[in-house]
Parts: structure tokens; C-alpha cells; sequence
């Protein structure tokens, strides 16, 4: 069984921080600081292990800022050239891998009044893992400067510190802290996206992309601008980078975007799908299968998705869409398409018992629908069952 993902930031790795830590600042409290950030350590989760271990630098490293970042940049392994931060593990020859998320909140809570130090120490992290949470406090409080130095890391040597740029930014980042500014007016980092949308980078045009669909999903009509402008003449990168950016707002069926990818029209024809099996236990799976009949006299350009209006603890409902399909049906044709769907327990979505729906949408229209009964866990409380009061 593999180990769960909390462990990422454990006690070993503390030990191996220290040792680089005071291998940088010999006067550095080792076993105080590993003490400190061990004591507790396996009961919490990850992000809180994270903050935890902040805590234990914030005790031990000196008060001041500078002298601290400076202690920090001289205990880094060397910048790492590939773009799998999620595997890279601290080194032998320096700090580097998940311990670089501590450090990074470390630097957000003691640099905030002196960003330029700050920023100049995440531009050095970011290349040893990621300094996309750090980096946001900068945002809020200095957007103007942390705006500016993210414009000139577009052109920046490292893929690493490009992608900061980006991904740093993003309105809606995940785990991180939103930035409320940019959720209601994007337009301060379009220019760094403008900048690097083209990046020979797939690693630094994927955040790119997720950058754009963060604004799509309170600001539609910039995202259709963008399109509008940037995807004729495209290159296949950039169409794909484009595609992506435009993933939320064609699961939601948005005219302006499926007009412009070329799959506005109505689906002309018959549909159906089936669902088995029709009753399905907490950890199962489903096979959808479903059928288009077109009565076209021509081609006809579709995005096909589905949506599972899941049951929620109130016995309400609430639909969430799945990626499916894209395809040319021909005058005439029937096609079948089938896709299994898991129901195992999954982080950001809780199950509960109960019929749920299942609904074809083509161009973003619903045109069949079918349903399933998911079966209550084995341990599931009764509805008189004290666990539920």
C-alpha cells in the first residue's frame, strides 16, 4: 500500500533539513529545531506539517530577515534541471524537494516587509521545488512590485522561475491563499500570460493554461476574448495550451467558447445512454455507454461530456462534469461511446447513498439522461443513527 501523501514532509527529512541548515550556519540550534518540528509531526496533515515545521524554523533561524534568507539560500542543493517537482527528494548536496514548501512560508511570514530581499529568495527556491504558495502574501501586499519582478521572470533562464510566474499568480490557486484583487479584475497579469503562452516549456505553458481557466471561471468573456484573438494562426502548442484553458467554459456549454473551437451547433439527431449497473456500491465502478443517431446531411463537429448530478448530505444534488469526448459524426452515423466511471473515495468529494442522475451533454446541451442507485456503505450511519445528531 502506498504511503499516504502527509508523509512527504516526515521526521527523517527534518533530520537531513538540520544537517544542511547547520552545515550553511554552524552556530544553527540543530536538535532544538528538530525537536521542535518533530514533536507532533505524524498527527497532522500535510499542509499542516508544513506550517508545523515553519514554526520550528521561525524558532531557530536568526530574527533577522536577511540573515536568515541568506543562511537559507547557502543550505540549497544546486537549481534542478528537470520539471517533476512532486518526485525530486532532498539531496545530498542541499536543501531541495517538499521541505522547500516550509522554507517558502518561512520567507512569506518573516520577508513580507522586505519583499525585494523576499522575492529574490524565492526566485532561488522555486528552482529547488516550488515557491507558488510563498509567493502570494507578496501579491496582496506588494502587488505592484511582485507583479513587475513576476513580468521580468518571464524571461528568465529557469522553467522553474517562468512557471512561478504564472502559477504564483493564478486567481484561484489550489491550497493556496486566493488573491481576491485578481479574482475580481485579472487583466494586471494578462501580460504575463501573453508572455508566455508561447514558452518552449510544456511544463511552464501548462500553468499557463490553468492560469487562463482560473479566470474563465469568474470571468468568462476575458478568456473568450483571449481566444478570439490568440487561437487563429495558432501553433499545435499553443492550440493545445488554448484547448485546456477552455475546459471549464466547454463543460458548462458556453456558447462563445464551443462557437469559437467550432462546435456551437445543436446536435441534430437522436441520443441515449445506458447505465450498469443500475445499483452500485461506495467503491464501485460504472460503465457508461452512450449512442448518437445523427440525422445530419452533413458532418457534424461535437463535444461530448457527462455530468453526475451526485447526491449531497442534505438529499440535494449537485452536478459535476466529466471530460469526454470529441469527435466528427458523419451524415447517418450511429456511434457508440463508452467510458467507465469510478466511485471510489476521492479527497475533494464526499459520496452519499442515494439515485443519482447521469446526463449525456453534447455542445454543452443535455440530450439523454439515465440514473443509478448508489448503495449506502457498509458502516454508513441509519437515519436514526446518533452518529448523524
Amino acid at each position: 500500500m502506498a504511503e499516504p501523501f502527509k508523509t512527504s514532509l516526515n521526521a527523517a527529512l527534518v533530520a537531513e533539513a538540520a544537517a544542511h541548515l547547520q552545515r550553511a550556519w554552524p552556530a544553527f540550534e540543530r536538535e532544538r529545531f528538530e525537536s521542535l518540528a518533530s514533536d507532533g509531526l505524524d498527527a497532522l496533515e500535510l499542509k499542516q506539517r508544513a506550517m508545523h515545521i515553519c514554526d520550528a524554523l521561525q524558532a531557530t533561524l536568526p530574527a533577522d530577515f536577511a540573515t536568515a534568507a541568506a543562511i537559507v539560500e547557502a543550505a540549497l542543493a544546486p537549481p534542478y534541471p528537470g520539471e517533476d517537482l512532486g518526485s525530486l527528494r532532498m539531496a545530498h548536496d542541499g536543501l531541495a524537494g517538499w521541505i522547500v514548501w516550509p522554507l517558502g512560508e518561512f520567507v512569506a511570514r518573516n520577508g513580507i516587509d522586505q519583499p525585494e530581499r523576499a522575492l529574490q529568495t524565492l526566485h532561488a527556491l522555486t528552482q529547488r521545488f516550488s515557491a507558488e504558495f510563498a509567493i502570494r502574501p507578496f501579491l496582496a501586499r506588494h502587488p505592484a512590485l511582485a507583479l513587475s519582478t513576476l513580468q521580468r521572470w518571464t524571461r528568465d533562464p529557469s522553467h522553474h522561475v517562468r512557471r512561478l510566474a504564472s502559477e504564483g499568480s493564478r486567481p484561484r490557486l489550489p491550497w493556496g491563499m486566493q488573491l481576491r484583487a485578481l479574482v475580481a479584475d485579472p487583466t494586471p497579469t494578462l501580460p504575463i500570460l501573453l508572455a508566455l503562452q508561447d514558452d518552449p516549456s510544456a511544463y511552464v505553458r501548462r500553468s499557463v493554461a490553468n492560469h487562463l481557466n482560473d479566470i474563465a471561471k469568474d470571468h468568462p468573456g476575458v478568456v473568450a476574448d483571449w481566444l478570439r484573438t490568440h487561437l487563429p494562426g495558432a501553433s499545435k502548442e499553443r492550440k493545445a495550451l488554448l484547448r485546456h484553458a477552455s475546459r471549464t467554459l466547454v463543460k458548462r456549454g458556453d456558447p462563445a467558447i464551443l462557437a469559437t473551437w467550432g462546435v456551437g451547433r445543436a446536435f441534430e439527431g437522436e441520443a441515449s445512454v445506458a447505465v450498469a449497473p443500475a445499483e452500485v456500491e461506495f467503491g464501485g465502478e460504472l460503465t457508461l455507454e452512450a449512442t448518437l443517431r445523427s440525422s445530419s446531411t452533413s458532418p457534424q463537429a461535437l463535444v461530448v461530456d457527462y455530468a453526475v448530478h451526485h447526491v449531497k448530505a442534505n438529499g440535494g444534488t449537485s452536478a459535476k462534469v466529466f471530460k469526454g469526448w470529441t469527435l466528427s459524426l458523419a451524415p447517418a452515423e450511429v456511434r457508440v461511446l463508452a467510458r467507465r466511471h469510478s466511485l471510489r473515495p476521492i479527497s475533494t468529494r464526499r459520496y452519499h447513498a442515494g439515485r443519482h442522475a447521469v446526463e449525456i451533454l453534447v455542445n454543452g446541451a443535455a440530450v439523454a439522461s439515465a440514473g443509478f442507485e448508489l448503495l449506502p456503505a457498509p458502516d454508513a450511519p441509519t437515519p436514526d443513527d446518533p452518529r448523524r445528531r
